[in-house]
């Protein structure tokens, strides 16, 4: 029983460091929810809408407007103009010295 309770005990002291993290972020105003509904209501969405058959497109539509337009403006993040995507990490010759057998 002792064994049990040293377990629980080292077990919630592991976890309570994550719950920390977990709830760092500050809580969100009437205002902020109200002005990001509203920007979602330029983008096209309509939550007042009766055909809920679209509902996770049509949102999801409006979300990536708005984030489009705060992107183009500077608001919410950093924007480089350029992307290593589908580039090889190490160049052909390189790569052909390491791994080709003579």
């Amino acid at each position: 029983m002792k064994s049990l309770i040293q377990a629980v005990v080292v077990a919630a002291a592991l976890a309570a460091p994550v719950a920390v993290f977990a709830q760092s972020n500050a809580p969100v105003t009437r205002a902020q929810v109200r002005a990001e509904l509203i920007q979602l209501e330029k983008a096209g969405y309509n939550p007042a809408a009766a055909d809920d058959t679209t509902y996770p497109a049509d949102i999801q539509a409006a979300e990536a407007k708005v984030a489009a337009q705060n992107a183009a403006t500077g608001v919410g993040g950093v924007a480089s103009d350029s992307s290593d995507t589908g580039r090889p990490a190490v160049s052909k010759a390189d790569w052909d010295a390491m791994y080709s057998h003579p």
